[in-house]
């Protein structure tokens, strides 16, 4: 029977995380859902593991869906009413308040110790409850709107000026990573002592090594040199970079795998587009796309690969680089924000500066033509992965609820 772990050292309460947009319920890789709903998820279940009650609120995404979910003891997540359920993620800025009025009343009668918001729309909504109930905000921004205009993917102006604000008036921000510290400062201003440093983590139980022939197996491949992309297709994530970086490989046996599904507005049409890509290079035989598969089935395909390729145009963390990681896979990734402090290039991975897919290419032929070395590589890969997990992970968002329960919430400046 579960058990669950004492309070011994650390008084922390009820934590309200807030996740507006997107459900930790919701199979990764479909809409708007992403590395951001396992980070919700696995935290969340970390964090009750360890003691604290989460409730994680999201606005209703369905009818029918019932008010409150029990995931596990000590982690529920909360459905709040906001507007139509079908409404485009792009609309969701006009029902914040209206969500905001509904985290308030079901805080009135389960009260928290803190607030940790996701994204900006949350970190919104969280700073409206910051100032009405007094309670500490964290906020995890995932992704910055200046961060991602400078990589070319514009966002509104509205967006931005909202995260300043929220930037300024926060208790603490989590990064999770060097390069996402010194954005928030350099683009925001942040202040760096309210910047915390919170990786996000692993799950080494199901992301772990394994015989590659026998994934294959399980996913229907034969043995022929693999790719594997995994994400959303949009953009923002460049998987035409790795379509034309496959047309360029010296190894004319090597597929494409693509895991995951259109997300966002321009995602229908950017599906299209890579596959009239496809198409137009004669790779049709080559690039084998997959819907969506549930997060723990990851593993398999990520041990089916020879080598994962991210070649996003920003990334605050790269969760799908280090779960291959994890996995033993070499990964060849973009070498932009969170990525350049998850890959080491040349020792677990490679990481390829600028868009040109046949520099891509090359680090990808590196490891092809000499399976010893793309042996040795995930190897390295595996063992630094260990550096992360869930638990650590939880442990200091846990001290650092505690710490803020103590002190005065920072005053909008």
């Amino acid at each position: 029977e579960w058990i669950r772990p004492q309070r011994v050292d650390l008084n922390v309460g009820a934590v309200a995380v807030i996740s507006m947009h997107t459900s930790p319920l919701v199979q990764p890789g479909t809409g708007d859902s992403g590395g951001m709903n396992v980070y919700v998820r696995e935290l969340s279940a970390s964090l009750a593991q360890a003691g604290v009650d989460v409730r994680v609120y999201v606005r209703r995404w369905r009818r029918g869906l019932p008010d409150r979910v029990p995931v596990e003891p000590g982690f529920e997540v909360v459905h709040i009413d906001a507007g139509p359920v079908d409404l485009l993620k792009e609309d969701l800025p006009t029902v914040v308040g209206q969500f905001a009025d509904g985290v308030a009343a079901d805080l009135a009668e389960h009260p928290v110790q803190a607030l940790h918001a996701n994204y900006w729309l949350s970190a919104v909504a969280a700073h409206d409850l910051k100032h009405r109930l007094g309670l500490p905000l964290v906020a995890t921004f995932h992704t910055l709107a200046r961060v991602k205009a400078e990589a070319g993917d514009a966002e509104p102006l509205a967006r931005a000026a909202a995260e300043a604000t929220v930037i300024g008036c926060c208790d603490a921000i989590c990064a999770s990573n060097p390069v996402e510290v010194d954005q928030l400062v350099d683009h925001y201003r942040a202040d760096p002592d309210r910047i915390e440093m919170v990786p996000s983590g692993v799950d080494h139980a199901f992301f772990s090594p394994g015989d590659r022939s026998g994934a294959r197996a399980a996913v229907g491949l034969d043995d022929g040199p693999t790719l594997l992309f995994v994400g959303r297709i949009q953009p923002l994530k460049g998987l035409t970079v790795a379509v034309e970086a496959l047309a360029q490989l010296a190894d004319r046996n090597a597929r494409l795998v693509v895991v995951g599904g259109p997300s966002g507005a321009d995602g229908p049409a950017e599906l299209r587009r890579v596959q009239s890509l496809v198409s137009d290079l004669g790779l049709d035989d080559r690039v084998r796309f997959v819907q969506p598969q549930p997060h723990h089935m990851l593993s398999t395909w990520y041990r089916a690969a020879d080598v994962v390729v991210v070649p996003s145009r920003s990334e605050s963390f790269g969760l799908v680089a280090l779960e291959a990681a994890a996995c033993g896979v070499p990964v060849v990734a973009a070498a932009v924000g969170g990525l350049r402090t998850l890959v080491d290039d040349g020792v677990t991975g490679f990481l390829v500066d600028g868009r040109e897919p046949a520099d891509f290419a090359a680090a990808i032929d590196a490891i092809l033509s000499d399976p010893q070395r793309g042996a040795a590589i995930g190897v390295e890969a595996a063992t630094a992965s260990r550096r992360y997990s869930w638990a650590t992970t939880a442990g200091r968002l846990r001290r650092l609820y505690a710490d803020l329960s103590v002190r005065t919430p920072v005053a909008c400046p």
